[in-house]
């Protein structure tokens, strides 16, 4: 629905219009639609005079969390990217200046894709006979993402090029530790894992772009299941390529396979096992370390299980409202999340 006709939610209409005219290819006035569902940041669709399209995000409303919603940090790795061959929305400027519309902002070309958010739009999006094309398109997007330099593309400094798998269990550590009390939820298996895990750190290799959060809920794709645009870059940091490939693993689900949290549309038919992602991977990035891939899927599963319990200790706190909410769920959840990294160390032999 376009909202030229009311107030736009956190956005100065004429002060942001006057800048996009001075600083990207856009020509204003512009028609503005919300778009909702899965951004935590506010984002608009816009169309310009001569019917182009781009979008237009910024932080949400309210108090920020320190380095929280960070549209610079967002910016610049889509304009690193650019034309690198990993797909992302074309840049067109970003706003530091918070007088033209209270924030920072940034504008970046409208990239045409169909979301894939359930296994309902996998069968009404994307036919058995192109899921393998869906396939090949995700191991060739975070191949050429891990094959890009961040320090060549100017984005060196976004974070600590050493030990992430330390990094990352510093982190998820102190948060099931601080949260373990009020979620009345602890688990030995937490600690004896996390112990294991700090004392089998991989070497560190060449520093890369790591996504974080790199699978079918966010990227667009088109008729043919090829993907168009990599989506929400705001969890994405300097580290390890393969703890990016362990992720998308983890979620990539065979037939008769269900993981601590459901489902998943991969195990419908024509999406194809894993062996072949890995293959194709591999092949297209010079071949990788397994030892080091099914490290990186055993700290996926104890992180998993870390996150989980952190939404669940959020509900216990009264931070959010558990009415209708499936409790249980969260403990199974974390604890089948645990068991899975256990099995997953142990297929280590370490």
């Amino acid at each position: 629905m376009s909202e030229n006709e009311s107030t736009l939610m956190g956005i100065d209409q004429d002060r942001v219009e006057g800048w996009i005219a001075a600083n990207t290819p856009l020509v204003p006035p512009l028609t503005w639609t919300r778009l909702v569902g899965g951004h935590s940041n506010l984002t608009y669709k816009v169309q310009d005079q001569r019917g182009t399209l781009a979008v237009v995000r910024r932080p949400p409303l309210g108090e920020l969390q320190p380095k929280a919603h960070d549209m610079n940090r967002e910016y610049r790795i889509i304009k690193a990217l650019w034309e690198t061959g990993v797909p992302v929305a074309e840049p067109y400027g970003y706003c530091e200046d918070p007088a033209i519309t209270g924030i920072h902002f940034y504008v970046m070309g409208f990239v045409h894709g169909q979301p894939l958010g359930s296994t309902t739009d996998a069968d009404t999006w994307l036919p058995v006979d192109k899921r393998g094309n869906a396939r090949e398109s995700f191991a060739d997007t975070l191949a050429a993402l891990h094959l890009v330099d961040p320090i060549a593309r100017g984005i060196g400094d976004l974070g600590r090029h050493d030990d992430y798998a330390g990094r990352q269990l510093k982190a998820w550590y102190r948060s099931w530790v601080t949260s373990a009390a009020d979620a009345e939820l602890d688990d030995p298996r937490v600690h004896s894992l996390h112990d294991w895990f700090a004392a089998h750190r991989p070497v560190d290799g060449p520093v890369r772009l790591v996504h974080g959060d790199f699978g079918v809920h966010n990227c667009l794709f088109d008729d043919d299941g090829r993907i168009t645009a990599v989506l929400d870059w705001e969890v994405a940091s300097l580290g390890e390529p393969m703890a990016d490939l362990a992720y998308l693993l983890n979620m990539w689900l065979e037939p008769g396979e269900e993981s601590a949290r459901g489902g998943s549309m991969t195990a419908k038919p024509g999406f194809g096992p894993r062996a072949q992602l890995i293959a194709r991977y591999s092949a297209v990035v010079g071949g990788i370390d397994e030892t080091k891939l099914q490290y990186f899927i055993a700290l996926n599963h104890w992180k998993s299980a870390c996150i989980v319990h952190g939404v669940y200790t959020r509900y216990k706190r009264g931070q959010k409202s558990s009415v209708g909410v499936d409790m249980q769920g969260f403990v199974d959840a974390a604890r089948r999340s645990l068991e899975l990294a256990e099995t997953s160390v142990a297929k280590l032999g370490l």
